[in-house]
């Protein structure tokens, strides 16, 4: 059977019909949306949440406004953690802040498919490209905090960082966009960070399981090493099906 691609590009030899192509592979129509696999603790109950939310924003707020929102608030709630190291309130903004970048970070494009106003290149792009930059901005925070020694909070965004590239090549080659892991999600790290605070505003000396280490550095190492253990399980596993099912016969 005839394809779109052999539509367009009939009648064409050499550099015409390479450049047929090549136009072709940019048209949005092009572009196939990877799988979102969602299956965290929160997922369902955040799911219903969001949607009813999005039926009740004003008209005028978009999903761009929502993305901007939540770099906003990564951004501030980095410098909130920087001003603990000196008062309390700088775990309430982080806190505060927190919240409202789960709030704009997940609203966005669930507002956008509500609306039947996907643009899923640029929204992809966009939306993990502030969550790279973001990520700098929070955990810079944390080092400076005083609560996050700067080696285990440089530790957590290096892995942070490949497990991200993982997962987004794996979008693009697998069509799978997995955003939990054991069930730990976004939304749960955000809460466990948010407990964290907590703790720590009623006790700024709190240590972890009796041991001489800060609550949050225990919480760092940990991340780190599940975030590891993702990262070359994943990378693995994928390695060997894209090697499986791309096999060259000799």
């Amino acid at each position: 059977m005839a394809t779109t691609e052999t539509y367009l590009t009939h009648g064409l030899r050499g550099d015409d019909s390479m450049r047929a192509r090549n136009e072709n592979s940019r048209s949005p129509r092009a572009f196939q949306d990877a799988t979102r696999l969602q299956k965290s603790f929160t997922a369902s109950v955040e799911r219903r949440m969001l949607l009813w939310l999005a039926a009740r924003l004003p008209d005028w707020v978009q999903p761009d406004h929502l993305t901007l929102l939540g770099f906003a608030a990564t951004f501030l709630a980095g410098a909130g953690y920087a001003l603990a190291r000196w008062t309390p309130a700088g775990l309430l903004i982080a806190t505060v802040c927190l919240a409202l970048n789960w709030f704009g970070d997940s609203m966005d494009g669930t507002l956008a498919r509500f609306r039947c106003r996907q643009r899923p290149r640029y929204g992809f792009y966009v939306d993990h490209m502030i969550d790279s930059i973001g990520a700098a901005f929070l955990m810079s925070g944390l080092a400076l905090s005083g609560f996050v020694s700067p080696r285990i909070a440089f530790g957590m965004l290096v892995a942070f960082l490949l497990l991200s590239i993982e997962v987004y090549l794996a979008a693009y080659a697998l069509a799978s966009f997995q955003l939990a892991f054991a069930k730990i999600g976004p939304t749960e790290i955000r809460l466990l960070l948010m407990l964290g605070n907590t703790v720590l505003w009623l006790h700024p000396s709190a240590t972890a399981f009796g041991l001489p280490y800060k609550l949050l550095d225990v919480g760092g190492a940990i991340a780190i090493a599940a975030m590891a253990a993702v990262l070359i399980a994943s990378a693995i596993r994928h390695t060997v099906g894209l090697y499986r099912e791309e096999a060259v016969r000799s």
